[in-house]
């Protein structure tokens, strides 16, 4: 294996720390809860369609992915 490969390894998991330290500290309890994010409560029946979140983690997963095909160019 490649040495460069490692260090991709490490910093995903490092990432992954750090996201779930944020998600665990409550500071995206505004995630999915968002205007445009649909939520329809009956009786016995939950729907939840998080559009508006599912177009923010789109956009920044996009990102990070650039970001991480350029750096390892």
């Amino acid at each position: 294996m490649d040495r460069e490969v490692g260090v991709v390894v490490a910093a995903i998991g490092a990432g992954v720390v750090l996201l779930g330290l944020v998600i665990w500290s409550g500071a995206l309890s505004w995630f999915g809860r968002l205007p445009g994010d649909i939520r329809i409560e009956g009786d016995s029946t939950r729907v939840f369609i998080p559009i508006t979140s599912m177009v923010i983690a789109s956009v920044v997963l996009t990102i990070v992915v650039n970001l991480v095909g350029r750096f390892l160019r």
